[in-house]
């Protein structure tokens, strides 16, 4: 598919995402730097691995809970969404090729501040959940981008583990992690609520694979068909045009 045709479909999703719209504005802005959103302190015997029951149907409640991790300038004009799973290959590639161009250059610059939203495919990556756990509990040591990568990088190691919690807990102290208080989030219920309305708001927004990654600038969201940084660039560009007073 050609560019300029990625774009033009881009331009027609618009549509059916703008009654979605203020949804993804609002919890763009309130998942600023938030990776450490609390559950409370209940504890389970293990840990939670699946999504929980939740009453989102209520939009603003959705708003509330669904949490997005910000990299990245937060008052940035131009944001750059990626709904991902831990477990998806492509994911990985997006993590480990285009993240790192798109934080040394756009975000770097401050022009784009780049946000994550769990999307576990638990039908056909069951261990995606978890690791989508694992990776909220980094957050409260500071190291979820550090972690986050470390899950991509040794995605093929723990994808087909039976158990792969022992793992997550290996990469947690190989990151500089406290190991047990990081187990002992992993073992309980936080953050599969969090994770649990990150998957229903990627639902609502026409999301059906990973990695979907979405621009939106001067009050447009598009959604991308190609998730190279090439493309990603070339988007930003139009949609920020007008702004710069460019044709």
């Amino acid at each position: 598919m050609s560019r300029g045709e990625d774009r033009r479909i881009a331009r027609e999703t618009q549509s059916d995402m703008k009654r979605f719209y203020y949804i993804f504005g609002a919890v763009a802005v309130i998942g600023i730097g938030v990776v450490g959103f609390n559950v409370g302190n209940s504890m389970l015997s293990s840990a939670v691995t699946a999504p929980v029951d939740l009453d989102l149907a209520d939009d603003g409640a959705l708003v509330e809970l669904a949490r997005g991790v910000t990299l990245g300038d937060p008052e940035a004009q131009v944001t750059v969404v990626e709904f991902g799973d831990y477990q998806c290959p492509g994911c990985g590639a997006f993590a480990l090729s285009v993240k790192p161009q798109l934080e040394g250059t756009l975000v770097a610059s401050g022009e784009v501040k780049f946000v994550y939203y769990d999307f576990p495919l638990i039908s056909i990556h069951p261990n995606a959940f978890l690791a989508a756990r694992a990776a909220r509990c980094s957050g409260e040591q500071d190291s979820y981008w550090e972690y986050h990568e470390t899950l991509f990088r040794n995605q093929s190691r723990w994808a087909a583990a039976t158990m792969p919690a022992s793992a997550f807990e290996d990469y947690a102290e190989e990151v500089g992690m406290d190991g047990a208080a990081f187990e002992a989030c992993l073992n309980s219920e936080k953050y599969a609520d969090v994770v649990t309305a990150n998957m229903e708001l990627g639902a609502r927004m026409q999301v059906n694979g990973t990695p979907t990654v979405m621009v939106n600038a001067n009050g447009e969201t598009r959604t991308l068909f190609q998730n190279d940084f090439q493309t990603i660039s070339s988007v930003i560009n139009e949609m920020t045009a007008s702004e710069d007073g460019s044709n």
